[in-house]
């Protein structure tokens, strides 16, 4: 039994080093989805092949440099997630924006910018103490004023019927 044992032993010492390896493929689909497999990639996936050694039970550890190799991060890919600041405090999403400016509304939040997309330039423009009030006069004797605060977001709507005299 000693020498079955032996033999054992020597026939696994002399397998090559090889024998373990494995191809894998990243494939990466055009939304940056990545998926690992030992078979081909779908069409329209970029492929990268990997080798894969691994080691058998009772085998000697991979060399120094190979292990290095094993130990270095991939570089990070950097991904930018933002917002928009409107310079109002976000305070109108951006759903909340379109609505108002279809339905002829001028909520707070909004920005003078925006005011004047909806509305176009104001007939009359009044500043006090870094406060901007613009005036439309519009049809049938009405008027609206809207009043902006000091970093040009709207602070309060007001619409006005004039007297007939």
């Amino acid at each position: 039994m000693p020498l079955d044992l032996r033999k054992t032993v020597i026939t696994a010492l002399l397998l090559p080093a090889t024998f373990g390896a494995t191809t894998v493929n990243r494939c990466e689909d055009a939304l940056g989805a990545i998926t690992f497999t030992t078979l081909s990639c779908p069409s329209g996936h970029a492929r990268t092949p990997h080798s894969v050694n691994n080691a058998l039970v009772g085998t000697i550890a991979p060399s120094s440099a190979a292990a290095e190799s094993l130990k270095k991060p991939l570089k990070p890919e950097l991904v930018v997630i933002g917002q928009r600041d409107d310079g109002c405090g976000n305070i109108l999403s951006a759903e909340q924006r379109r609505k108002a400016i279809i339905n002829q509304q001028t909520p707070a939040g909004m920005t003078s910018r925006d005011v004047e997309s909806l509305l176009g330039k104001p007939d009359k423009v009044i500043g006090r103490n870094a406060e901007l009030r613009f005036l439309y006069e519009e049809k049938k004797g009405r008027s609206r004023q809207i009043q902006f605060d000091e970093h040009g977001c709207v602070k309060g709507t007001q619409q006005k019927e004039r007297s007939k005299k």
